[in-house]
C-alpha cells in the first residue's frame, strides 16, 4: 500500500511538473526577434519581472543626417534625444492563457503616442498580431509582426 501512494505522488508530481513546463514554454513562445510589418524595424521581446517588453534591435534606417536616429516626437522634450535602437516600445504585457498577452502597451516613435495593446501568436508561432487601440480594442489597429529566425 505504501509503495502504492508513493508510486501515486510520484506520478501526480511529474504530471504537474509536465503541466507547468508547458504552461511555462508556452508563455515564453513570444520572447525572441520580430521583423515589424512594414520590414523597418526589428522588435526583440524578452521577459522581466513576470512581464514582457520589447525593444527595436535593428532598424532599415538607422541613420539621419549622418547620425542615428533618435526618439524626436517624443512628447518628453527631456526624451527627444534618445536613440531609436534600444527604445523600449512595448511595456508591462501579462500572458493571458491561449497564446495571447494582455494589459500591456506600446509605444510608436513615428508618431509619439502610446496605445494600450495586446499580442497574439498565431501560425504555429511564426506571426504575432499586434493590435494597438485607445479606449477598446474594437477601435484599433493590427500589425502582424513575423519571427525572425
Amino acid at each position: 500500500m505504501k509503495k502504492l501512494t508513493l508510486g501515486l505522488l510520484l506520478l501526480l508530481g511529474a504530471v504537474c511538473l509536465a503541466s507547468f513546463a508547458f504552461i511555462h514554454s508556452s508563455e515564453e513562445q513570444i520572447t525572441g526577434e520580430w521583423l515589424t510589418s512594414n520590414k523597418k524595424a526589428k522588435i526583440k521581446i524578452f521577459k522581466k519581472n513576470e512581464k514582457y517588453y520589447g525593444t527595436i534591435s535593428w532598424i532599415l534606417e538607422p541613420l539621419k543626417d549622418g547620425k542615428p536616429k533618435v526618439d524626436s516626437n517624443n512628447p518628453d522634450a527631456a526624451k527627444r534625444n534618445q536613440p531609436l535602437m534600444g527604445l523600449i516600445l512595448l511595456t508591462g504585457f501579462k500572458y493571458a492563457g491561449d497564446n495571447e498577452w494582455e494589459d500591456g502597451h506600446i509605444y510608436d516613435p513615428e508618431e509619439g503616442k502610446t496605445y494600450s495593446c495586446n499580442m497574439e501568436l498565431k501560425d504555429n508561432g511564426k506571426t504575432l498580431h499586434v493590435r494597438g487601440y485607445v479606449g477598446i480594442s474594437l477601435i484599433g489597429r493590427t500589425d502582424v509582426w513575423t519571427r525572425v529566425q
